[in-house]
């Protein structure tokens, strides 16, 4: 009798849902389940969740997928995440310490700007390869290890984490993050792969305040009793979301860009080394394992999924629908934009420009303009922020295929908007969800020596997306989006 194939579990928690996947240790996807996650905007440029609602999605996920599952249950956990977020929360008791500041809240800008003011960004740069920007943790951090002191919580007794540490803690009770996820703080150097003391002074976050620093799949203990899940489980890998798609589309494979859409964009794509990367670029731990750190260079959108179900409310469009199919419905109705441009600088501009003083900009309407126009320039606004990090990744980083993945590949009409745009092909995973199962993959070559190789396999396939413009019409939209963008930009206040 042939021995089942062995399961593993993939907690999945990205901004607004938190999903789980049962995986084949080669990343086959037996079952499912999902729980939206509430996010709120208190004020302008703030983003906040609540940390007990993260985790009891993150449950009911779990009760779902197992249900659906018909009795399989899985041999190891993995845990794929949001970056950048941060939760605070208490040592002894494990309540949380305040809301999460969400990777998208710009209340730190003004702090950011007076550490770039005294002269700390080369430092942060050189270290960490990403540029000092209130998207990053560790200003965060600082927010609420105030806002806990000020409560009366002595400084001893915060913890502070991404959200991989939020979950691993409350699954397991250790207290451990990825290097991945730990390299998107502003405080781990990148070379010695360790919080590095001069940026922890820098940002006046305690080193005891924060999560002991792990390989991808050195373990993160095991399972408590959780009613939905049996104690004793291994928490065998963790990524963050975007890495752990980048797993998923060939573990790292030189010259292979991969471009996640969600509520924000990343296009990522493997480095040699943490080198200098060019202006608004970061490098980052894409994951480290026993054959050492394998890098990235990356570009992080600040608005493309949010913009879209922005869009969507504006133009007055069923509210029960998502937001993005509504837009790519009414955008198929028309051919082009009509000459509209939307940039969608909600909380500032990332990269590559990093302007936390860009604002939201809409230019190009007559009297001619539709609902169709608005929702196609809502589309081409989240391309044109793909291409201007492509071009931006490319002047050091020779790419030579670029795979898309995340909910927005399912509109047709964005996927060939953005061949369009790039000038050039784009290829869409045939893997639904891609951060859930690259972390499962990861996950999987711990159990019964499977070799890192097959961690490309559900990679094969998908469809490919070619140009349909000709380099007139690609120039002409892309000056046009410059144009807006210099619009957005035009305010004597840049970071």
């Amino acid at each position: 009798m042939t021995a089942p194939e062995p399961l593993v579990l993939a907690i999945d928690l990205g901004t607004t849902n938190a999903k789980a996947v049962l995986t084949t240790r080669t990343g086959s996807v037996v079952a499912r389940g999902t729980c939206p996650v509430g996010i709120s905007f208190p004020a302008p440029r703030w983003v906040e969740q609540d940390a007990a609602e993260i985790w009891s999605a993150t449950l009911t996920a779990v009760a779902a997928c197992l249900e659906a599952a018909d009795g399989l249950v899985p041999v190891a956990l993995a845990v794929s995440n949001q970056r950048e977020s941060v939760v605070a929360w208490h040592r002894r008791t494990g309540v949380p310490l305040g809301p999460v500041l969400g990777w998208q809240d710009g209340r730190t800008a003004d702090a950011c700007a007076r550490l770039v003011a005294q002269g700390h960004a080369e430092l942060v740069r050189t270290r960490t390869g990403l540029t000092l920007d209130a998207m990053y943790s560790a200003p965060k951090m600082r927010w609420l290890l105030d806002a806990a002191v000020a409560q009366g919580v002595p400084a001893a007794d915060v913890c502070l984490g991404t959200v991989d540490s939020w979950l691993v803690w409350n699954l397991t009770g250790d207290f451990a993050t990825d290097a991945g996820n730990a390299s998107r703080t502003l405080l781990l150097d990148l070379v010695d792969l360790d919080w590095h003391p001069e940026l922890l002074d820098v940002f006046g976050v305690p080193r005891g305040a924060l999560a002991e620093v792990r390989a991808s799949d050195g373990g993160f203990g095991v399972s408590t009793d959780l009613g939905v899940l049996p104690a004793g489980l291994p928490v065998a890998a963790v990524l963050a979301d975007s890495h752990s798609a980048l797993y998923a589309h060939g573990s790292g494979a030189p010259g292979r860009a991969k471009v996640t859409y969600g509520t924000g964009s990343s296009v990522m794509v493997p480095c040699v080394a943490p080198d200098g990367a060019p202006d608004g670029i970061a490098t980052t731990v894409a994951w480290l394992t026993a054959d050492g750190p394998t890098y990235a260079r990356e570009g992080n959108i600040l608005s493309s999924g949010s913009a879209l179900d922005w869009m969507a409310t504006i133009i007055g469009t069923d509210p029960d629908r998502p937001g993005g199919a509504v837009v790519s419905g009414l955008a198929d109705q028309v051919p082009d934009a009509g000459g509209v441009s939307l940039v969608p600088a909600f909380a500032g501009l990332g990269a590559p420009y990093w302007d936390r003083a860009a604002t939201a900009v809409l230019t190009g309407m007559t009297a001619g303009t539709t609902r169709a126009h608005l929702a196609r320039a809502a589309l081409e606004s989240v391309a044109h922020q793909v291409v201007d990090v492509v071009d931006a990744v490319a002047t050091d980083a020779e790419i030579i295929e670029i795979v898309a993945d995340g909910g927005a590949t399912a509109s047709a009409t964005l996927m060939q908007i953005q061949a369009d745009l790039l000038g050039r092909p784009v290829r869409t995973a045939d893997v639904a969800e891609a951060s859930a199962v690259g972390v499962a993959l990861l996950a999987g070559t711990t159990l019964q020596g499977l070799p890192e190789s097959r961690a490309s396999a559900p990679s094969a396939g998908g469809r490919t997306v070619v140009p349909a413009i000709d380099d007139v019409q690609r120039r002409a939209r892309r000056t046009a989006w410059r144009d807006a963008v210099a619009r957005s930009r035009s305010t004597p206040h840049t970071i």
